[in-house]
């Protein structure tokens, strides 16, 4: 782990294994686990570094403007591993997205129970195109799209779309094609296709489409993610 920058500015945290990132939400033992053995350095989002110590998970950061930790976290986690961010214009979890670089991050704990709080954590990870991200919630791991993935999974597995702005793309291994349709928010989604192909291969136009797969798949769609190509920051394939 390395770092660099200023106490408020955009702090690089660099993780080259990998790095799961902890909220204060709905997180299980199972949940940070599974996390972990993706991507196995943890960085606690705020007041996740509770949640963490109570689960006996050793925490390599703490990022956030620290309002919610609690004293005896905040105590159980070294200084230097300490990454106050004063600023109230981004949540825990995005200050989190915007200071950590590894190649893969995984974060849970995040969206529940709170459904603004899903929202806005949905939000982050596609304004955030360059990295390559997996939320776990529930029953399901989401993604942000790359330009072009190739995922393997079993037929008959459930691949949910949905757009947080208008774009297009192509679909193969889909019991409902997805060729030519203009997606859309406030229009047309593509919640609960299905996979006829132990491959699916996906591309997208622009960023901004998020891709939902069971979370039994989570191994997969890593892997898938580290052979992707990423976006740039103009919305055009790196």
């Amino acid at each position: 782990m390395s770092e660099g920058g200023g106490t408020n500015q955009a702090k690089l945290i660099r993780f080259d294994e990998g790095a799961t990132i902890l909220g204060a939400g709905n997180a299980r033992r199972e949940d940070i686990a599974d996390a972990l053995g993706i991507a196995p350095r943890l960085v606690a989002a705020d007041g996740g570094a509770a949640k963490a110590l109570e689960f006996g998970f050793p925490v390599d950061a703490v990022i956030g403007d620290m309002d919610s930790i609690t004293r005896d976290a905040l105590n159980a986690v070294p200084e230097y591993s300490r990454h106050a961010v004063a600023e109230q214009h981004s949540t825990d979890f995005e200050k989190c997205l915007t200071r950590i670089c590894a190649p893969l991050i995984v974060a849970t704990g995040v969206t529940a129970p709170r459904l603004d709080h899903g929202l806005a954590a949905l939000n982050a990870i596609s304004k955030h195109q360059r990295k390559r991200v997996i939320v776990l919630s529930g029953s399901d791991a989401c993604f942000p799209a790359p330009p072009r993935i190739a995922l393997r999974m079993a037929v008959g597995e459930r691949l949910s779309l949905f757009p947080l702005c208008e774009t297009m793309g192509s679909g193969k291994g889909l019991k409902w094609p997805i060729d030519g349709i203009g997606f859309s928010p406030t229009g047309r989604i593509g919640i609960s296709n299905e996979t006829v192909a132990e491959v699916v291969e996906l591309s997208f136009e622009r960023p901004g489409m998020l891709v939902f797969v069971g979370r039994k798949w989570i191994a997969e769609v890593a892997d898938a993610l580290r052979r992707s190509s990423c976006w740039r920051g103009n919305g055009v394939a790196q």
